[in-house]
């Protein structure tokens, strides 16, 4: 067997993992749904429950039906606005690239379109990405930001097995993920399946071109969340260099937190990048920075504030 039918098969087989993990279901209630066309694409939303808003972007080769878990936590006090990515799920791939600076303005555009002039942002993975770059070309809409699983640097954030795997993304993979749950679940709700061969092209094109947002991160104002498995596909060193380009880990907090920064880096344990994005501890994590609770313990009360 060639290596590269191999490194083939290990990437599918870490597609398949995701879809295995989390074949998604009929949502719990039924939401509010339409289109949006932006930039040429017409983009698919849902919107659940009510209560502060909070946009929730899912990962790669996924759709909004990915973060299905999540949503009875968030939606208990807050209103969700998810979008299938563009190409991804019910959202059409159309002619033009797939980039995260064109769906940073996509999303911009979509919630302005739906009448919210400043919502949280919470994205995984890919959806991080795209989250990071609302908030880096948008911050007037964003009022806080969680990024799970995302990087700001490619391919440098990652290993090597990781890049070799992304290299064989492409429309070669299609027809030996025609069986997959991931395979399946496009076809069910593409506007066009016939696309999926063209999608992997396109996602392997994004894969390859590489990126570096350092400068711009740190310019970023709005408190940010940072949230990673202790096993994750991104190397520790990157991600305690991101924290710091948001001006945390930099010195110690101090006695009275004095010189703390705004902005939180958290490791979740025993988690991958692959199943994170459905684990219990991440909307218990993200929900108290979303809604700006501290939780520190006070030494003088004893309590939590």
């Amino acid at each position: 067997m060639s290596v590269q039918k191999t490194t083939t098969q290990i990437t599918i087989s870490l597609f398949l993992l995701i879809f295995l993990i989390c074949s998604p279901s009929v949502l719990h209630a039924q939401p509010k749904s339409g289109y949006v066309e932006t930039g040429g694409i017409n983009y698919y939303y849902e919107i659940h429950g009510e209560g502060e808003p909070l946009l929730l972007l899912h990962g790669g080769l996924g759709s909004i039906d990915m973060l299905e878990s999540l949503l009875p936590a968030f939606t208990e006090n807050r209103q969700v606005i998810g979008i299938d990515l563009h190409g991804h799920g019910r959202t059409e791939l159309g002619d033009r690239e797939i980039s995260y600076i064109d769906m940073g303005n996509d999303m911009a555009a979509i919630l302005k379109e739906l009448g919210y002039k400043k919502v949280d942002v919470m994205g995984y993975s890919m959806g991080g990405g795209v989250a990071l770059r609302v908030a880096i070309q948008h911050p007037e809409i964003v009022r806080r930001l969680v990024a799970v699983s995302a990087s700001f640097a490619h391919p440098e954030a990652t290993y090597p097995e990781i890049i070799a795997q992304q290299k064989q993304v492409g429309a070669e993979m299609a027809e030996a993920m025609k069986e997959t749950p991931m395979y399946q679940t496009y076809k069910a709700v593409a506007p066009y399946p016939e696309d999926f061969p063209t999608l992997l092209d396109r996602m392997g094109e994004l894969m390859q071109k590489p990126f570096n947002w350092s400068e711009e991160i740190k310019e970023l104002e709005m408190p940010v969340m940072l949230v990673y498995g202790d096993s994750d596909m991104f190397r520790p060193e990157h991600i305690v260099e991101f924290y710091q380009l948001l001006g945390g880990g930099l010195k110690d907090a101090g006695w009275q937190r004095e010189n703390m920064s705004q902005n939180r880096l958290a490791i979740l344990p025993n988690l991958t990048h692959y199943e994170i994005f459905m684990a219990p501890q991440l909307a218990k994590t993200a929900l108290p920075f979303l809604n700006g609770d501290s939780g520190a313990p006070s030494w003088s009360t004893g309590s939590s504030e």
